[in-house]
Order: C-alpha cells, then sequence, then structure tokens
C-alpha cells in the first residue's frame, strides 16, 4: 500500500485527486494540505511514502517545501520527524507547461518526479506507484524543456571541470543511455539482464561521477555531450 498526501491550494482540485487516488486499491490519501508550510509539517507528522505537490508554481516557498519534505535532515528541530528509521517521503509534482524553471529549480530541490497537470488519472497513479519504488518520472516534453534549461544555465555559467562523463565505465555508459531513453530500473534490469539493485547502483555511481544531483541531470550531460542523441 502506497500512502500519499495531496498538496493543493484549490479544494475541488484536492478533491478531485483524493477520488482518483482512492479509487486505487494500493493507493491511500493519508492526508490534504492546502500550503507547502502545511505539507512540511504534515509530511514530518504522517510519513506518508508519497507527497504528490499540485500547488501554484508562483508559491515561492512551494520550492523550499520541497526541499524540507525530500531532505528532512534540513527540518527545524519542531518539526523533524521523531522516527528518523524510514526514508523520507518522495516528492512528485505536477506541474503547467511553460513552468520548466519551477520544474527544474523543484528537481534540485529533491523533487522525485514531474508530470504535467493535463496527465490522465492514469498515468498520475502510475508515477506515484513508480516514484514509490524508486524510479524517476518525468514526461517526455518536460525532460527536452529541462534538457533546454540546464543547456542555458550551463552556457550562462560554465563548468571549470570536465562534466565526468569520460569516467564512466561501459556498463555505466549503458545505464545513463538506457536512463535517458526514459526506461525504468526495472526495465533497464530486465534489458541488460542485471539485478534491479546493480541499476541502482550504477545510478548512483553516475551521479556522483558527473556531479549530477538527480537522473535528469544526467540525462541532460547525456545529450549534451553527444552520448545520446534526441530522436528526429
Amino acid at each position: 500500500m502506497v500512502s500519499v498526501l495531496i498538496v493543493n491550494d484549490q479544494s475541488l482540485h484536492r478533491y478531485a485527486l483524493r477520488v482518483c487516488l482512492t479509487a486505487e486499491p494500493d493507493l491511500v490519501v493519508v492526508g490534504e494540505a492546502a500550503s507547502g508550510a502545511d505539507a512540511v509539517t504534515m509530511s514530518a507528522a504522517l510519513r506518508p511514502d508519497i507527497v504528490l505537490m499540485a500547488g501554484r508554481p508562483s508559491e515561492r516557498y512551494g520550492i523550499e517545501a520541497i526541499r524540507r519534505i525530500a531532505r528532512p535532515s534540513h527540518l527545524p528541530e519542531p518539526l523533524a520527524p521523531t522516527d528518523a528509521a524510514g526514508p523520507p517521503p518522495r516528492v512528485l509534482v505536477l506541474t503547467p507547461t511553460g513552468h520548466q524553471e519551477y520544474a527544474y529549480a523543484a528537481l534540485r530541490a529533491g523533487a522525485g518526479g514531474f508530470l504535467l497537470d493535463d496527465a490522465s488519472p492514469d498515468e498520475v497513479t502510475a508515477a506515484i506507484r513508480a516514484v514509490a519504488a524508486g524510479d524517476a518520472v518525468i514526461t517526455p516534453v518536460l525532460t527536452r524543456a529541462l534538457i533546454d534549461v540546464v543547456r542555458q544555465q550551463r552556457a550562462a555559467r560554465p563548468l571549470g571541470r570536465d562534466i565526468g562523463l569520460g569516467t564512466l565505465t561501459g556498463r555505466e555508459r549503458d545505464v545513463l543511455t538506457a536512463v535517458a531513453s526514459g526506461w525504468s530500473n526495472a526495465e533497464i534490469a530486465e534489458r541488460l539482464s542485471i539485478a534491479p539493485t546493480t541499476v541502482k547502483s550504477h545510478v548512483s555511481h553516475i551521479l556522483a561521477k558527473t556531479g549530477a544531483r538527480a537522473r535528469v541531470q544526467a540525462v541532460a550531460l547525456a545529450y549534451e555531450s553527444g552520448l545520446v542523441r534526441p530522436a528526429a
């Protein structure tokens, strides 16, 4: 059973999301928050598997809320979870088209996945399950937009060091290519005939060697370096 905390500043939207999620036998809604501040407090108290954030991208505290939820070590003492044994909640963000800068900021803050807010109910529930399982979920359209944002930021502030792709092993390159193609960890494991835990290990090594904070940043580097080329 995957537990979900819904975050949205519109009560009607929260209700619609609750109806959508509670119709699934393996998903349970443990709470609703109307703001980023409420989301931080409720996430610390309820410890859901997934925090589904669908608030307004213009809400500045939204990014800080994602950071505090995904990285509870940054929480102030009154909000720190009493039980630190479990992993922190994973954050799935629903973002409107045209807000890729917000999505990139949320990614850097620790979000584990993104969908456009016009996604179908089936896409939302599938994304919740995938993020809960440890996979990153980013739609192809949003991935391309995020890659453009990363490229622009790197052009404005060129890196003073090698991005690290030259240090990847052959198998790590295979895994990065697969990640950039949109495969989940389970699909990569099956297609490369390796264990899912090995895939996670390779992804961790890729992030460490490239200095990327999350999978999509490594994907952007893969495209920029020519390791992976966009489909025509």
